[in-house]
């Protein structure tokens, strides 16, 4: 007896999701939807709540909706606009108010999100606010949003200048990826996700950066769709390794207790970046200039070497990328990156740094001259290259 009461409660949580390809996902003779998540199976007369981006609804509404009523599903849809100008707190209160209007039944009603990643992050906040967590889907549409946004568990949107600032580590039941959707896709937006695949190349896997090296313009040009049995080998290859690097890295961390994750390699300052050079910057092109940054430091570093910092601009170049922007120029705006990484690092860099191709370190020494001189020296590489990043275009575009 004596003094207060006092309780320890230590509990696990046990998470499940699944990762399904399926291409065609919405042709009428494609049961994947319907079967292919044991968690989450469709069955005629079934309810179910389908966010959509605008744009992948001008394009593919049409099939989209003709499917659910195919197969006997009472669809709501709701288009929204989704990119990162907007990807703000007034578009997770849309989907809330969606949801609240549908009456949703959050033990078997799973809200579906179809678009790129700042759609299913949008959406995925929202149903993980809902009655304290709502089970949602993600059909994925962007090539950013097969690789990264889609296989993760995380969700978010900007508050002020903050990327992803507020958010929720929220798994989906389940992620539908369907290739075809990429024939649709700008260019641009291609480059954009193939930044995210050379991320994993470049901390993880000589072998991926081989296969980048020696097909990723091609596979670029074809939008990843196979059209040739070589075309089809490599598209494969590269997003099957690709998605297996980033969930070999994920499963054990989900819920990042373990601030040194090699994934978080070109996103340092290209939070910074994208969201001063916003509407400027895709996320992918952000990340890709981090990594050029940082490559070009690993070069003052001795860690990589100049030929093979040269074979990784090529690279980036190849795939549609840009290795610069004007906003580099302003060193304050890197210290001012570092600091904040800090912050969410708990008071250390725990900054990924890659030696050669493939392979990685972590540091926490970098100074503000080192950037400095990694900023001039990637000037330097970049004079004369036209960067492929110009004003933003939307996510999907015309078939």
């Amino acid at each position: 007896m004596g003094g207060s009461p006092y309780w320890t409660v230590e509990a696990v949580r046990q998470v499940r999701y699944h990762v399904v390809s399926s291409n065609g996902l919405f042709d009428p003779g494609n049961t994947a939807l319907l079967t292919g998540c044991p968690d989450a199976p469709m069955s005629p007369g079934d309810r179910r709540l389908v966010v959509i981006d605008q744009n992948v609804d001008t394009l593919y509404g049409h099939d989209v909706r003709a499917y659910f009523t195919t197969h006997g599903i009472d669809a709501t849809i709701v288009p929204l606009r989704a990119d990162e100008a907007v990807k703000q707190w007034d578009a997770v209160s849309r989907v809330v108010d969606a949801m609240n209007d549908f009456g949703i039944d959050r033990r078997r009603e799973p809200v579906l999100a179809v678009g790129g990643g700042v759609l299913t992050d949008i959406v995925g906040f929202a149903a993980s606010l809902y009655r304290r967590g709502t089970p949602y889907i993600r059909i994925p549409t962007t090539l950013i949003g097969l690789v990264d946004a889609g296989v993760g568990v995380k969700t978010g949107v900007n508050y002020e200048r903050g990327k992803n600032r507020l958010g929720t580590y929220a798994p989906a039941t389940a992620t539908f990826l369907d290739r075809s959707f990429l024939r649709s896709l700008s260019l641009r937006h291609i480059s954009n996700g193939l930044a995210e695949i050379l991320k994993m190349a470049l901390i993880r896997s000589e072998d991926l950066f081989a296969l980048l090296e020696s097909h990723g313009a091609a596979v670029r040009a074809d939008r990843l769709q196979g059209t040739t049995e070589d075309l089809a080998r490599a598209s494969d290859a590269i997003i099957a390794e690709s998605i297996h690097l980033m969930l070999e890295e994920l499963q054990p961390n989900l819920w990042e207790s373990a601030l040194e994750r090699c994934v978080d390699y070109g996103h340092t300052f290209s939070p910074t970046l994208e969201m001063h050079a916003l509407p400027e910057l895709l996320h992918g092109e952000a990340v890709v200039i981090d990594m050029a940054l940082t490559t070009a430091l690993a070069t003052l570093r001795g860690d990589v070497s100049e030929a093979q910092a040269d074979r990784i601009y090529d690279v980036i170049q190849a795939l549609g990328l840009p290795l610069w922007n004007e906003v580099l120029e302003d060193p304050s705006l890197l210290e001012d990156a570092l600091r904040d990484t800090v912050r969410h690092r708990d008071g250390q860099q725990r900054l990924p740094l890659p030696i050669g191709i493939g392979r990685h370190r972590f540091v926490n020494d970098v100074t503000s001259a080192e950037l400095r001189d990694a900023a001039r020296l990637l000037g330097d590489r970049a004079q004369g290259y036209v960067p492929s990043a110009g004003t933003l275009v939307p996510e999907q575009v015309g078939a």
